[in-house]
């Protein structure tokens, strides 16, 4: 069965050597320091190690049930939920005001993904309702915030969001699910969702969905579009739950992975619902949790590639196959581990360098998070928001493809259910399509991010590492880190004005290069971390730590990004820059 250990001493490195969090002027930083985070993330480290890791194979096989309209999740689900509600890790960065602790959001990202990693399905259902909680706490009356927040930060009661019905996913104006106001505030939400997860189950006393609808007679499409507030059980004034509310569950979906997840179907008859914000701007409310979410997808591409990679290594060093070209390195066996050969290895290094650039990637975007939620720093929320797609659409990508390369380290025996590898290809496959497919997060990327308040956050990414590679031009210790960031930043900027030049005459030209693109963005994105994290290493070095070989290991793998990683960018613009032309060729009758 495989297992997972919380990779605690990477976050460190990244929390305090690369982004030196406790030093930041961003509210509530200063109390972050690396005795405080540590001791944080070791309880965590124990409790998904301990608890959570070893329900994952339990989650995938026995999956969740439907049985006279109650779901049922798997065995040992409901005590561990009970362990992580009691230890406060539900609310770990909400306000304290409704029962949460209030910490950073760059710390509750390190926690999340210890809980992505060592059981994705499990860690969806608080997942979801966190981000449910956001919505509400952003967009909410004070009324709506104190009936449902409390229960909802402690994971008494859990939420979800419902957007996707049977004929339409991402073109959300064609929703057919309506909400008839009743003249008394409230209204009755009819219609059907697909896709909900932890649409129901069996470890919380209520279920708050945040459901999309459309108030009769307003705006067509995507405009008319609002957001309601539908508990499956009702709730009094004083908070008390009362009768079953007109919301059930028609079915649990059967799927590749992420078994553990009760994905329902949730049919609305006549419930009773709350709006959420204003009429018609049910999107902007819904977007609050939609980018919260989408982050926290990227991180599941992340952490599922992290676990995966730990089990490959162990399997890497433990099988004996084959002999060493290079001289015998076990001579007291009949073969040499399969860490020896040079494929092998190759696929290790590729696993290991992505993991580790990801989660830099993903805790400095989380520190801008911080920095815009916290202090209102307007050009930190512009440049997340303009890396939102990449960190959802490149990690998720890439993270899955780290897990088959870890599935192939086993051979036949990572096809076959007995090693569990499979799981994780299962899981991650997931994260390339909810939250936004990423081809949309590719458009939404090029038609929309790169142009936001006049293309002023992608040219202050730019300088941001034209800067980084002024400043350390000189330092011949990262000579081998500086000179391909450069080289990539340069394609990726070549790309940017390959649009600007044939995407107005055609907007194809750009459209048909916006996945590579966002590839394109991601890679410069971890090697402007890795950058950073060579940079980190060297000063400890220099300084005379004790713990010399993390560092010297840190260097050599970012060294390995930067030759054999990073100069993908050239390709992808190879690819950007032949335009629309072929891709466009054929006719859809030729297909």
């Amino acid at each position: 069965m495989p297992t997972y250990t919380a990779p605690v001493k990477d976050m460190q490195f990244v929390l305090h050597d690369v982004l030196n969090i406790s030093q930041s002027d961003i509210p509530g930083y200063d109390e972050l320091e690396a005795e405080f985070t540590n001791a944080v993330l070791e309880e965590a480290g124990k409790l998904t190690g301990e608890v959570l890791a070893p329900l994952n194979v339990v989650g995938d096989h026995e999956g969740c049930r439907l049985e006279n309209g109650v779901v049922y999740t798997p065995t040992g689900f409901k005590d561990a939920f009970e362990q992580v509600k009691e230890g406060g890790w539900t609310g770990l960065d909400m306000p304290e005001e409704y029962g949460g602790q209030n910490m950073p959001y760059v710390l509750g990202t390190a926690v999340g993904e210890m809980f992505s990693g060592s059981n994705q399905a499990f860690t969806m259902y608080q997942g979801l309702t966190h981000g449910a909680a956001s919505a509400i706490l952003a967009h909410g009356t004070e009324e709506q915030k104190n009936k449902w927040l409390p229960k909802m930060v402690s994971c008494e009661w859990t939420g979800t969001m419902n957007l996707t019905e049977p004929h339409c996913g991402t073109d959300l104006g064609l929703m057919r699910t309506k909400a008839e106001p009743q003249g008394d505030g409230t209204y009755k939400i009819s219609g059907q969702k697909i896709f909900i997860s932890a649409g129901d189950h069996d470890m919380a006393d209520n279920i708050v969905h945040l459901v999309l609808a459309k108030i009769p007679g307003g705006p067509e499409g995507i405009k008319g579009v609002s957001l309601f507030i539908v508990p499956k059980f009702k709730v009094d004034d004083a908070g008390n739950i009362g009768a079953r509310n007109g919301v059930s569950v028609g079915n649990i979906e059967k799927k590749m992975g992420i078994h553990g997840n009760s994905t329902c179907v949730l049919n609305y008859d006549e419930a009773e619902g709350y709006l959420l914000g204003e009429e018609h701007k049910g999107m902007r409310a819904m977007f609050t949790m939609m980018n919260e979410a989408r982050l926290g997808v990227g991180m599941q591409g992340l952490s599922q590639a992290e676990a995966a990679y730990q089990n490959a290594v162990a399997y890497a060093k433990d099988r004996l196959q084959g002999r060493d070209v290079t001289g015998v390195k076990n001579p007291d066996g009949p073969a040499d581990p399969l860490i020896v050969h040079p494929d092998i290895r190759r696929s290790l290094m590729d696993q290991k360098s992505f993991v580790e650039g990801a989660r830099a990637f993903i805790l400095w975007g989380a520190t801008m998070i911080d920095a815009a939620h916290r202090k209102g720093d307007k050009d930190a929320d512009g440049l997340v928001s303009l890396l939102t797609p990449v960190i959802k659409g490149f990690l998720t990508d890439e993270g899955y493809d780290m897990t088959v390369q870890a599935q192939q380290i086993y051979g036949g025996h990572g096809y076959i259910e007995e090693h569990g590898m499979s799981q994780f290809t299962r899981d991650a496959r997931i994260a390339m399509i909810y939250e936004g497919a990423n081809g949309v997060q590719a458009l939404d990327l090029v038609g929309r991010k790169l142009a936001q308040d006049g293309g002023k956050h992608v040219m202050a990414f730019f300088e941001l590492v034209k800067n980084f590679c002024k400043d350390n031009s000189d330092d011949e210790a990262l000579k081998d880190f500086i000179e391909p960031l450069k080289a990539a930043s340069k394609d990726l900027q070549a790309a940017g004005m390959y649009f600007m030049q044939n995407g107005m005459k055609n907007p194809n030209n750009a459209l048909s290069g916006s996945y590579d693109f966002m590839h394109m963005f991601g890679h410069v994105c971890l090697g402007l971390m890795w950058a950073q994290m060579a940079k980190a290493a060297t000063s400890q070095l220099a300084a005379g730590t004790s713990d010399a070989a993390f560092y010297e290991t840190k260097l050599t793998t970012g060294r390995y990004y930067m030759a054999r990683r990073l100069p993908a960018t050239a390709m992808h613009l190879t690819r950007i820059q032949s335009g629309a032309d072929t891709v466009m060729a054929l006719d859809a009758e030729a297909f």
